[in-house]
């Protein structure tokens, strides 16, 4: 706002300065600030000793600067690159972020995606290891080794009266002889482990020999003959012994029963697959006191379980 003086105030003043320049003009700037809280006492403010007629030069030149700056400020906000750029809500100019590094929520479902491919994967190949070994084992089960009696050799055979290591008298038997055994493996990629359980002779539910076969390994596709020694010295018969006939000559014929039982185990894939086979047999036979023959057995005396 500009203060307003009379024409008598400005001539009085003008012949007490003749040789100075002439005046400028005086320019109050007041802020918005200022008008908004102080609007009545703004038509009372008087000039600063700045702004006095004594002091033109530097009225004149506080208010180019401070025109110079509001209008430079304005410029150089309004101009800039070619085209302007773009302001946001408040007015300020935006301007493109770099992102330097991405979210680490990213690095983890990475990381989290090739745990689940791995487990996947390592699922995926012992379900199919599995389902290859089961092909195998079926495919190897009907390869069962093939055990067939074929003789026994009776070389020592006795028979008398006795008593057992307690003094109790009763009939004692002795017998010494040689079991021969065929054994088969019809499988084409795998070998077999064949051992058994004791081999008993035995009569009436006594044994009165005993042997075991040792553990053997036989290839694929081959046959073998094994033998297993059975042996029983004086073995006490108690009442069994009382069905025992002789005849005249002192001979007597014994009824004795082979039992035993073969087993069989081939490796198929290493110790991981494997197929294993049991064959319960029985044989018949009956040994003449007098004679130590050899004794053969037939496909049909044997039964095989």
């Amino acid at each position: 706002m500009l203060s307003t003086k009379s024409e008598s105030d400005i001539t009085s003043l003008a012949p007490s300065s003749p040789s100075r320049s002439p005046k400028r003009p005086v320019y109050y700037v007041q802020s918005p600030s200022r008008d908004s809280h102080d609007g009545d006492k703004s038509s009372t403010m008087q000039p600063s000793p700045m702004e006095s007629p004594s002091h033109p030069s530097s009225v004149g030149r506080h208010s180019r600067n401070s025109s110079a700056s509001r209008f430079s400020g304005i410029f150089r906000s309004s101009s800039g690159r070619k085209g302007g750029r773009k302001r946001n809500d408040k007015g300020w100019p935006e301007c493109g972020v770099v992102m330097e590094e991405g979210p680490y929520d990213e690095f983890e479902d990475k990381a989290f995606t090739r745990r689940c491919q791995a487990l996947i994967a390592l699922f995926t190949f012992v379900v199919l290891f599995t389902v290859f070994c089961l092909i195998i084992w079926g495919a190897s089960r009907p390869y069962k080794a093939e055990i067939l009696v074929k003789s026994f050799a009776v070389h020592n055979f006795y028979i008398g009266e006795g008593s057992d290591f307690s003094g109790v008298p009763t009939k004692l038997l002795t017998v010494n002889g040689t079991l021969k055994l065929s054994v088969y493996n019809p499988a084409t990629i795998f070998g077999i482990h064949v051992t058994s359980n004791p081999v008993n002779l035995v009569y009436s539910e006594i044994p009165v020999a005993t042997g075991q076969l040792k553990k053997y390994y036989q290839p694929r596709k081959s046959r073998r003959t094994v033998s297993v020694v059975l042996e029983g010295k004086k073995v006490p018969l108690y009442g069994a012994g009382s069905t025992l006939t002789f005849t005249q000559n002192g001979a007597a014929e014994i009824p004795l029963v082979l039992k035993f039982e073969v087993r069989s185990r081939g490796n198929v894939v290493g110790k991981l697959v494997r197929t294993k086979h049991r064959k319960q047999i029985s044989c018949p036979l009956v040994i003449d006191s007098t004679k130590t023959k050899l004794i053969k057995f037939k496909k049909t005396t044997c039964t095989y379980h």
